[in-house]
């Protein structure tokens, strides 16, 4: 009997460890689920999107608007608008866009060099996905550190690979007029760190709420993110066969 009594305890502890197994899988696969979805959101673009996106990136002094996004009601929560939708919404479809432009650009520039070569190629793409890594990486470890600890990864890579716009078109311009290439590049770093100044104010103090006491804190990064897009840009516009 006890023998017994045993037993039936060992199958209901088995049974509540498969019960915890099975609702453990059901919660990765609508965390698989709600990823997918998530994903579909940064690719809602169109032509007028594009064009908007990338006059705000190249000439952010021309934007006259607001820099924060616009929310709707979705399922009886807000929710943020599209990029279809909304010019300051962050969206995968353009920096991936401008990473396959500037790499065009960079094999283009090799040949017209007499320089190309798959090996220099593939050196150039293995420099581009570095340099956005450390973009994001730089602006994700930046906002943690002002108490922001739940901006979305995705949000992060796309304002990160946003400089891969402003890095093509410095790159046709050295094809075109190789004398202005070095001034362009240096306006675009500008431009590009007035873009991401604006935007990463927008993500703390607009989107996640993020106050602090310590403003000159705030000020110090915002400055530290500006001051940093001029090496990035000059490393990644740098071809080097």
């Amino acid at each position: 009997m006890q023998s017994m009594m045993q037993d039936l305890g060992s199958s209901k502890v088995a049974w509540r460890h498969m019960r915890r197994g099975s609702w453990g899988q059901v919660q990765s696969l609508c965390k698989i689920s709600s990823y997918f979805s998530n994903l579909q959101y940064y690719f809602q673009v169109n032509n007028k999107y594009v064009r908007s996106k990338l006059k705000l990136i190249l000439l952010p002094f021309l934007h006259r608007g607001h820099w924060t996004r616009m929310s709707e009601p979705v399922g009886g929560r807000l929710s943020y608008k599209p990029p279809i939708d909304d010019i300051n919404a962050p969206d995968l479809y353009v920096p991936f866009m401008a990473f396959v432009t500037y790499i065009i650009l960079s094999g283009f520039t090799f040949g017209l060099l007499g320089k190309f070569s798959p090996e220099a190629l593939s050196l150039q793409f293995t420099r581009g996905l570095a340099g956005w890594f450390l973009q994001v990486m730089m602006l994700k470890g930046l906002s943690y550190s002002l108490g922001n600890k739940d901006a979305p990864i995705l949000d992060i890579v796309a304002y990160g690979g946003y400089a891969f716009a402003g890095l093509s078109v410095a790159i046709l311009t050295k094809l075109v007029w190789n004398y202005s290439y070095y001034f362009i590049l240096l306006w675009l770093c500008f431009c590009m760190s007035v873009f991401l100044v604006n935007t990463m104010k927008r993500v703390l103090f607009a989107e996640m709420r993020v106050y602090s006491n310590h403003s000159n804190r705030h000020h110090y990064i915002f400055i530290f993110i500006a001051i940093a897009q001029f090496p990035l840009f000059f490393w990644l516009g740098h071809l080097k066969a």
